[in-house]
């Protein structure tokens, strides 16, 4: 056994001389250090260590100092990967002397290197000072939904080098920094997500454009994406060769979703045309015959009406003209109020506001029947009714009050509301209604006096009298909105 592990040593002592002489055995020389595999060994293994340090001190300084210290995030980036470059170069060098490396004495040839490696490697350099510069401005972060040559999607990664983004379609899209610091974008993120959307319809020239006006405000009304600030617009775009021209305009606040909230506009949109025997054209040709005589005798040309639907609802249109504030006006007029306000549906024993809330809209009755019911603890009292073509919300809306009843549906019931800004503007574009509203409240004078003193009593309204209501609320219509 002894003769067998002596061989075994022996065996053992020359494999382990004959490595040792393997990467002890010089290489080539470079400068004065004698090059071995040894020597290429350890500078591999340092280097990876100082690699994994310059890695390890970007992750502590961008996900846990920068952080505590609140920087944002782009600068964290920044910090992060200067800090690591200048830890991994550092490093190098570090390592190389340690290893007996001169550097001084290939200065000059390193010098050479870094002007070939400088004039191969500049688009290299460009995007890494580029994506610095957007990591530092923080102008663009990973999320924001940007538009960037006919491609939009969302930001999933800034590196050095590039930019990914997630197109829309699924794929993702990787973008040169100096694209993206060279050229324009759209960020759709950078105050917010929201944005507008634009609905191109063309209807029949039969057709009244006020009515089309109230169908596509409808329409966008009947989409929950779209936000009532700002509020939609339409836009009589232009007349077209066989069509007028309209453009429905929204605000959403999830623009990345447009394609679905356009393809859902479109299908109400449509439905409320036909709704309301709008025809949308498809374009015509007229054919031009030189000797129609050889054709015989001509039939009697019958002009083509839109056919209404018997059960079509009536259009806001002809209700406001039913309300006297309204009655005055002609359809130009008409399309801008109808632009202002939002028709609201109530069924019968909904509520509309609580007594002791505050509700900032100037609301018509345009059908239906709405109660102001006075609560308290031991009695419920029906005060007062608004029939069609009553209003309420004035004075609430004037004096920044809370509603002192609760107005509730008594059937079903569709109100005209107009917020208080557009309220504003109303009156400021026709000053007469101030007058005509202010005539209106005086018919009901007992009503008004009844309501007063149902405030008093509920310390909502000092003490005032109410000898002329047409005189108070002129003058309080003139303070509140500037008007002379």
């Amino acid at each position: 056994m002894s003769a067998i592990t002596n061989q075994f040593l022996q065996i053992g002592a020359f494999l382990g001389t004959w490595v040792q002489d393997i990467v002890n055995a010089p290489l080539f020389r470079l400068g004065t250090e004698t090059i071995t595999l040894n020597w290429i060994i350890r500078v591999l293994v340092l280097l990876a260590i100082v690699s994994l340090v310059a890695k390890a001190s970007k992750q502590f300084l961008k996900n846990f100092l920068l952080l505590k210290l609140g920087v944002s995030e782009g600068n964290r980036e920044v910090i992060g990967t200067l800090t690591s470059l200048s830890v991994a170069t550092l490093g190098f060098i570090v390592v190389l002397k340690t290893m007996g490396f001169d550097l001084a004495s290939f200065a000059v040839i390193i010098g050479g290197l870094g002007i070939g490696i400088g004039f191969g490697l500049q688009e290299i350099t460009k995007n890494l000072v580029s994506g610095l510069t957007i990591l530092g401005e923080s102008k663009l972060k990973v999320g924001d939904l940007i538009e960037f040559n006919d491609n939009i999607g969302h930001i999933k990664e800034i590196s050095i080098r590039s930019t990914v983004i997630r197109t829309l379609k699924g794929s993702d899209l990787v973008v040169p920094n100096t694209e993206l610091t060279s050229n324009a974008i759209i960020n759709w993120n950078y105050d917010g997500c929201n944005g507008r959307v634009e609905i191109p319809v063309g209807v029949d020239y039969a057709s009244d454009p006020v009515i089309v006006t109230e169908v596509l405000l409808e329409s966008a009304a009947m989409e929950a994406s779209v936000v009532k600030d700002p509020t939609p617009k339409v836009i009589f775009h232009s007349f077209g060769d066989s069509a007028l021209k309209f453009e429905l305009w929204v605000w959403v606040e999830r623009v990345d979703l447009r394609p679905y909230i356009v393809s859902r506009l479109n299908f109400i949109i449509q439905y409320n045309l036909r709704q309301r025997g709008i025809s949308i054209p498809f374009p015509q040709q007229d054919l031009w015959l030189r000797n129609p005589e050889t054709l015989g005798p001509n039939p009697p040309e019958v002009p083509v009406q839109p056919i209404i639907p018997v059960d079509a609802p009536p259009t806001l249109k002809s209700l406001l003209k039913q309300f006297p504030c309204f009655a005055t006006l002609n359809d130009l007029e008409l399309r801008g109020i109808i632009e202002m306000g939002d028709r609201h549906y109530l069924k019968s024993g909904e509520i509309l506001v609580k007594q002791g809330d505050y509700y900032g809209y100037f609301c018509v009755v345009l059908t239906g029947e709405i109660h102001a019911i006075y609560e308290l603890k031991t009695i419920t009292n029906r005060l007062f009714s608004f029939a069609q073509g009553d209003f309420f919300g004035e004075r609430p809306l004037m004096l920044e009050l809370p509603y002192p009843t609760t107005m509730v549906a008594a059937q079903e019931t569709t109100l005209f509301l107009i917020s208080k800004h557009c309220f504003h503007l109303l009156l400021q574009s026709h000053p007469h209604l101030a007058d005509e509203v202010a005539q209106e409240l005086a018919k009901r004078q007992d009503m008004l006096q009844s309501y007063q003193q149902k405030l008093k009593e509920m310390g909502l309204l000092p003490a005032m009298e109410l000898n002329s209501p047409v005189e108070w609320i002129k003058k309080r219509v003139h303070q509140i909105f500037g008007m002379g």
